[in-house]
């Protein structure tokens, strides 16, 4: 890959807004308590907590925003972002002509009719298929607003995703760490 479309790629995108974070991250004064050791050890497992929280949003921002507009659970990760006030975000998506922040209606009529009619007309949608859509809704992120077909197009893009995440943070951790 040359260097030029490296800078374009979905990897390249993710590394540079997450180390951004992890530098605004570290950047931070930590809370730092003048009382007793108990209550010191208990303010800095806060503070681990605290540190860990925003590393996670961190690492889940940059993955979103490296995604781009293109997906819907990228945009709904971000909306909760962005809505919990959490994290705060900089700079523009990555593709400016779509605003990633817009919200999507759902249709719970229509959803529920191409749950059924997905793959095969002809095939009974079980209890059991609909209790596994259901708790893959639960897990990708703006599931909850979509049909079968795109929940498992979604997800499968997602779990991608993920996978690339916790393999660029191990180097990342790697490389740190050496």
């Amino acid at each position: 890959m040359d260097p030029q479309s490296y800078r374009f790629s979905y990897k390249y995108r993710f590394i540079r807004g997450f180390l951004r974070a992890l530098k605004r991250i570290n950047s931070q004064k930590p809370f730092v308590s003048s009382s007793s050791s108990s209550s010191s050890s208990s303010s800095s497992s806060r503070e681990t907590s605290k540190r860990y929280l925003k590393v996670k949003y961190a690492a889940d921002a940059s993955m979103a925003s490296a995604v781009g507009s293109r997906r819907a659970w990228s945009r709904a990760m971000l909306r909760k972002i962005v809505r919990d006030g959490r994290y705060k975000l900089r700079g523009r998506p990555c593709n400016a002509n779509h605003n990633f922040l817009a919200s999507r209606r759902s249709n719970v009529k229509k959803r529920s009719y191409l749950e059924a009619n997905c793959y095969n007309k002809k095939k009974d949608v079980t209890s059991k298929e609909i209790f596994e859509a259901k708790e893959l809704r639960k897990v990708v992120p703006g599931g909850e607003a979509m049909d079968l077909c795109n929940l498992l197009d979604e997800t499968a893009h997602y779990i991608k995703c993920l996978a690339t995440q916790v393999k660029l943070m191990r180097r990342i951790a790697e490389f740190y760490s050496a």
